[in-house]
């Protein structure tokens, strides 16, 4: 895809970080938004962005691990702007900790959203993609990206639970373009693997429906989030870059779309390691 004007795009976890910086990119690009969060005010906020920008915009609440609120999410897209071509499932959460100190519903919450997110994402929107494409024009030309992580390719202590979720997204999106291909479409997919952008993905507890914010953590988690916070405020990319970076990836056709300087060094020694069978190194973002 190299022509954005006039095109619709759907970004979900749109109320704050690489969401946000996606939907006002896209919004300068030309596009109509379909921005999506679990947050309301959040999602208040970047509608407002949007519009202020200029662009038709259209703010649905959505909880990505409700199948039904992705599938009323479609709905929506479709009703208001009747073809999507740019499909970004997007919103993610931070669990860290022991993996096997973390509690049932540690590992549920950050599956549900990491990987359950995306799938309904893609089980809500590709049936329709396909029928897109069929009737062929300008309104066949389409990209995916799901959102991964530099811990969907490499992992680290203390960080299982969003590691195993990373990993099971980036394993989805694989398949997802396998799959595309193997049936003839011309749908394009890309694997966002973000290192160190400066959101609040170490806060994402805010939003966990479970529990409430500050509360039920284990010491482990605060200990681990608390430092990728540092990290991504002393170290991040703005999350505008990384938006600017998915668009470049996007018209250049690339599958894996980086944010990190450090991302061949650290593929190149998991897959040495890997040949070597032995364990890779923990991932240096």
């Amino acid at each position: 895809m190299q022509d954005f004007e006039g095109r619709t795009a759907v970004v979900t976890g749109a109320g704050s970080g690489i969401g946000r910086s996606m939907a006002e990119y896209a919004a300068a690009s030309g596009m109509q938004v379909v921005a999506a969060d679990v947050q309301a005010d959040a999602l208040d906020e970047t509608v407002a962005l949007v519009r202020d920008a200029g662009a038709e915009v259209l703010g649905v609440v959505t909880d990505v691990g409700d199948p039904a609120a992705v599938e009323a999410l479609a709905d929506a897209a479709f009703a208001r702007f009747g073809a999507v071509h740019l499909l970004h499932n997007n919103a993610g959460v931070f669990q860290a900790g022991v993996s096997w100190q973390r509690t049932r519903a540690d590992w549920e919450w950050v599956m549900r959203v990491n990987f359950w997110g995306v799938l309904y994402g893609l089980q809500s929107f590709v049936p329709r993609l396909l029928e897109q494409e069929a009737r062929g024009g300008p309104d066949a030309e389409i990209h995916i990206v799901n959102t991964s992580s530099i811990a969907g390719v490499s992992t680290v202590a203390y960080s299982g639970p969003y590691v195993v979720s990373k990993f099971a997204c980036a394993a989805l999106t694989e398949s997802l373009a396998h799959d595309l291909a193997a049936q003839g479409s011309a749908i394009g997919v890309s694997c966002l693997v973000p290192g160190a952008v400066d959101t609040q993905i170490a806060r994402s507890t805010r939003n966990r429906p479970d529990e409430p914010p500050g509360e039920a953590q284990a010491p482990d988690h605060w200990f681990v989030a608390d430092a990728l916070g540092h990290l991504i405020r002393d170290r991040g990319r703005p999350p505008v870059e990384a938006a600017a970076l998915v668009f470049d990836g996007i018209r250049a056709g690339r599958f894996w779309i980086d944010t990190s300087e450090s991302f061949e060094t650290l593929l190149a020694a998991r897959h040495a390691a890997l040949l070597d069978r032995a364990l890779p190194p923990g991932a240096q973002v």
